[in-house]
């Protein structure tokens, strides 16, 4: 599963661009008949949440709730979110932006905002503040707090957030005219687009301020994770101070052995952790151990200064979602969150009282996307396209794989509104007419053959294993082919990191998770954006976009996401199916796990889980 791009938090495969209102799962107990204080445990008394799940603290609202003074229980819990292997510290470029990578990274390294369980903006005070200081321009002063460190002792400070706006600048890049290309490869260039001079303030203190050349909708969230500068000076070569210079006068060529370390030197090989002088933690846990192909641990970060990681141990594991309900039985994972399937759902229920099942609105989706690079079967074929949408048997898909696990699902015509979400009917109307509601074999075939392509192959690929995707397939093979098409299910282990970026594909079958951004679809869709997988352009698209993002007025945010939607459809550039149904499955003696409908999934406050009586 790809992240949407918000700012990175946008990241990118998952663009939801509304704050989403009609669900808020995870929330705190409305009432005391959903919340009764129960047993005494751990550090006080223990909750039952809406859920049925234990509650250490009653929360106060969707974001994460206050936990008191406590200490670090002896202990591990461990969680999965899929059998991918970690692959980087750095989760911030194109190959490593993902929900697998940053279930590890997302634990070590603090950011100034955070989602809360309904895609809601919270100040993550504990880290720092930000406020914004004027209007026109458009300037925001961030306040790092003052105990803040990196786990090998080095101070977080304004110099992490200088590098962090060179490295998402599309200014400093390598070669000329047609050829140039960002130094740095960030999964986005927002901060560096919108923010065209440095970060103003002392690169060794703990206060700075962006000014914005115009507006820009996703202000709260455009700083998010920042990688530490002191390693990257130290490990390139340059120094701080040459290498704060070399940022602050966007000079790529003094810069190119910061970028090369920046791009590739926290990849890791498994089994192989960074050093701590290399990858530090300014966030609850840090690196403990790694067994490749099993398990990533990460302990608490005794240099953490805000609330402890209430348990000593976070166990990250690689297990294939299809053995997620029986590791959560025997005890190998205590944290699941499986795709949700009704042989899934039913397996669970089987496992009664020994575990709490959390289902909620989910702000991911599924989707299939056309490739457009050069040479690709629907590249430069809107007919052949449209083919493809009139066989695609959307409404049975939903039928067959969705509505069992939530009766309310229906068909998903949009891609930046939810069909949970109040605007959703009105951005649908205005942008979509239900042409590709139903199956059109009749049409869909007089499409393929007065199309005289030579070859009809179509590789639908995806991240195998995945027996949802698998039967998604399936049931597109078996309409498909009708109409003339050769559907081939090209799932694949390494499709993100190896199929998808060299284009081995005609369509590309995934979801993206989003929370709460406004503008993080620009990075899928406009015209040479990190995300935008497929190659896909068009410059009405992009003017929209450049709208959308440069406005703080919801009017135009709403108005102008109807505009995309609907030359996304003229366009075809692809053919949404559905929204997530969220499931979590935890042991029931696990306390704080809280659900969330956004692209963090359960690990978004693992810092809080602990075991209770």
């Amino acid at each position: 599963m790809k992240y949407t791009k918000l700012s990175a938090a946008a990241a990118l495969l998952a663009s939801s661009a509304l704050v989403m209102t009609a669900c808020a799962p995870g929330g705190p107990a409305e009432d005391n008949e959903s919340a009764n204080a129960s047993e005494g445990a751990g550090n006080g008394e223990v909750f039952t949440g809406e859920h049925g799940n234990k509650l250490t603290v009653e929360p106060a609202d969707t974001g994460l709730a206050d936990l008191g003074d406590i200490e670090t229980q002896d202990g591990s819990i461990s969680y999965s979110v899929g059998e991918d292997e970690f692959i980087s510290y750095n989760s911030m470029t194109p190959e490593t932006y993902s929900t697998y990578n940053s279930a590890v990274t997302e634990r070590m390294i603090s950011t100034f905002a955070y989602f809360g369980t309904d895609g809601e903006i919270y100040q993550n005070e504990e880290y720092g503040t930000y406020e914004k200081v004027s209007d026109e321009p458009l300037q925001v002063k961030y306040t790092i707090n003052e105990d803040a460190v990196w786990s090998d002792g080095t101070p977080v400070t304004a110099a992490d957030y200088i590098l962090k706006w060179g490295a998402e600048n599309p200014r400093i890049t390598t070669g000329e005219g047609d050829e140039a290309a960002p130094l740095f490869n960030a999964i986005s260039q927002q901060f560096g687009t919108y923010v065209p001079e440095a970060p103003e303030g002392d690169p060794n203190g703990k206060e700075f301020t962006i000014t914005f050349s115009e507006p820009f909708a996703d202000w709260p969230i455009l700083l998010d994770t920042a990688q530490p500068a002191h390693v990257v000076a130290e490990q390139s070569g340059m120094g701080m101070e040459a290498m704060m210079e070399a940022v602050q006068n966007e000079d790529a060529e003094a810069l190119a052995p910061a970028a090369e370390f920046w791009n590739t030197g926290w990849n890791t090989t498994p089994g192989e952790l960074p050093a701590e002088e290399i990858a530090p933690s300014n966030g609850p846990y840090k690196f403990k151990s790694w067994e490749p192909g099993q398990s990533i641990t990460l302990e608490a970060n005794e240099n953490y200064w805000g609330t402890p990681a209430a348990t000593q141990e976070l166990v990250i594991r690689f297990a294939a979602a299809d053995t997620h309900v029986q590791a959560l039985q025997n005890g190998d994972l205590n944290v699941i969150e499986p795709q949700a399937t009704v042989d899934t759902l039913e397996q669970l229920e089987g496992l009664g009282d020994q575990i709490v099942i959390q289902q909620d609105a989910s702000l991911t989706w599924e989707h299939l996307d056309f490739n457009f690079m050069d040479g690709s079967l629907f590249a430069d074929s809107p007919e052949l396209r449209e083919a493809f949408a009139l066989c695609v048997p959307r409404q049975q898909i939903v039928d067959n794989l969705i509505k069992p696990l939530d009766p309310e699902a229906v068909v998903m015509n949009a891609r930046e509104v939810f069909p949970f979400q109040e605007s959703y009917q009105e951005v649908v109307d205005a942008s979509y007419d239900g042409q590709y509601d139903e199956v059109d074999m009749e049409r869909s075939t007089q499409l393929v053959e007065e199309s005289g392509a030579d070859s009809l192959d179509v590789r639908i690929g995806y991240s195998a294993p995945n027996p949802r995707r698998a039967e998604t397939v399936a049931m597109i093979k078996s309409s498909c082919d009708e109409a003339g098409f050769n559907i081939i299910d090209a799932g694949h282990a390494d499709f993100f990191g190896v199929v998808q970026p060299q284009g081995d594909y005609e369509v590309a079958l995934f979801a993206w998770a989003g929370s709460g951004q406004i503008a993080s679809g620009k990075n899928i869709y406009a015209t040479g954006q990190p995300q935008n997988y497929g190659e896909y352009s068009n410059e009405e698209v992009d003017a929209a976009w450049d709208t959308l993002a440069g406005s703080v007025d919801p009017e135009v945010h709403s108005e102008q996401v109807k505009i995309i939607e609907k030359l996304l459809w003229d366009d075809l550039f692809g053919i949404p199916l559905y929204a997530h149904p969220g499931i979590v499955a935890h042991s029931a003696d696990i306390a704080n796990v809280r659900n969330t409908a956004t692209q963090t999934g359960a690990v978004w406050n693992a810092q809080q889980w602990a075991r209770v009586e």
